[in-house]
């Protein structure tokens, strides 16, 4: 099992040098303690969710403030970019680094998508179309391409990544669709929706069976599965779940980006988290509409609540949704070091190659996400070591 961190760089008030400053001592202290990668989201137009508009620049300089850590675009979204500039980009960094860059893309959304002026019904197509040229342009002398939305005249183009034959290529995904597309193209699953490891452990099992027949877009398969979770390690147990259960909720609270004008966003997000828990039920059973069917931990679905009006009620529910009960189905890897191990074991049951943790929001100041990284690779990571070395 691999350890990792993601950054959408949020600070409660975006005071853009602190939260320069911060995030990358946060980020050199993981490299002594053991993380394997650090993951950097590419945003602009959120300026009052996070500020990480250009990864590429804050991952060159933390390559040079750290010695093991790998360098992960999580993502690079390729509608933006010439892939050119995108090739040349990433393999700079994996010189500057001496190969520790991993290779994440994505398309984004719809707000951010048009302040580019992209057209979000084309951005499936120009990813893909991106995504193939990119590898070909690493592994080509003399690099050239006509295609829908990018033409390339008879060109070199350099560098060429440090990494031979290239850095791993990965892709966001939030729905079995592009699990689906990322075992085709032979490419790692960044599985970023924060789901219960039991919702996503079926589709684990389907990538590891279509991608045995991958038409890979680079030249190997990276044949790996990597799932998204909040996390938090604290001494006091109940108190730091309750803290990473308020950073969770809060980062997906209404009119926050990865909701904003999504349909039914918050009864979709119950079934992600495995269901209506059994007391939430109880509480709520004046609003079933369906013939004695309470949704529970058990494979209990919202579909058994008359979620009309908006999703006002599911909405209620996702509210009062507990931070015992995340922990417990491993939707936080959050408590004491004994709490976490075990929300871990969680994942690593169903087959996940690294675990994803964002530590760093708006709700959970500095000094909180330095100490939980100190205690992830003290009593946590160790764990899951085969050969255990002492961090620090």
């Amino acid at each position: 099992m691999e350890f990792s961190l993601a950054y959408e760089m949020q600070r409660p008030e975006l005071d853009d040098h602190a939260v320069i400053e911060e995030t990358i001592e946060q980020c050199i202290l993981a490299d002594e303690m053991g993380f394997d990668s650090i993951w950097f989201v590419e945003h602009h137009f959120l300026t009052t969710f996070s500020m990480s508009p250009c990864p590429e620049v804050i991952l060159s300089a933390i390559a040079a403030q750290t010695k093991r850590i790998r360098l992960g675009f999580g993502v690079v979204i390729l509608p933006y970019h010439h892939p050119v500039r995108v090739a040349e980009r990433v393999a700079m960094l994996d010189h500057i680094s001496n190969g520790r860059v991993e290779f994440g893309t994505g398309r984004s959304a719809p707000y951010e998508q048009t302040g580019m002026g992209i057209d979000p019904r084309l951005t499936r197509e120009m990813w893909e179309e991106s995504l193939t040229m990119i590898p070909k342009i690493w592994e080509s002398d003399t690099f050239e391409w006509e295609g829908r939305f990018w033409s390339v005249p008879p060109r070199q183009v350099l560098p060429k990544p440090y990494q031979k034959p290239h850095p791993p290529i990965w892709v966001a995904a939030l729905q079995p669709a592009t699990y689906q597309i990322a075992a085709e193209k032979g490419i790692g699953v960044m599985a970023l929706g924060v789901s219960a490891p039991s919702v996503l452990e079926p589709h684990i099992k389907a990538y590891r069976e279509t991608i045995k027949d991958a038409k890979p877009v680079g030249n190997f398969v990276n044949n790996k599965w990597l799932s998204s979770c909040f996390g938090l390690c604290g001494e006091d147990n109940e108190q730091t779940q309750e803290l990473c259960a308020r950073s969770l909720k809060t980062f997906f609270g209404p009119g926050r980006p990865y909701v904003q004008d999504q349909k039914d966003v918050y009864a979709r997000l119950l079934d992600q988290w495995g269901g209506i828990p059994d007391h939430l039920a109880q509480n709520f059973s004046r609003y079933i509409d369906v013939e004695g069917q309470v949704g529970s931990a058990n494979g209990g679905s919202s579909a058994a609540f008359d979620l009309s009006g908006g999703g006002a009620l599911a909405q209620r529910i996702w509210e009062e949704f507990d931070a015992a009960t995340m922990a417990e189905r491993g939707i936080i890897v959050a408590g004491d070091p004994d709490s976490c191990i075990e929300a871990v074991k969680l994942h690593e049951a169903t087959g996940v190659d690294q675990l994803q943790f964002l530590m760093a929001t708006e709700t959970v100041d500095h000094q909180n996400v330095l100490k939980s990284i100190e205690m992830f690779g003290k009593h946590v990571i160790p764990a899951f070591r085969k050969t255990q070395e002492p961090a620090g």
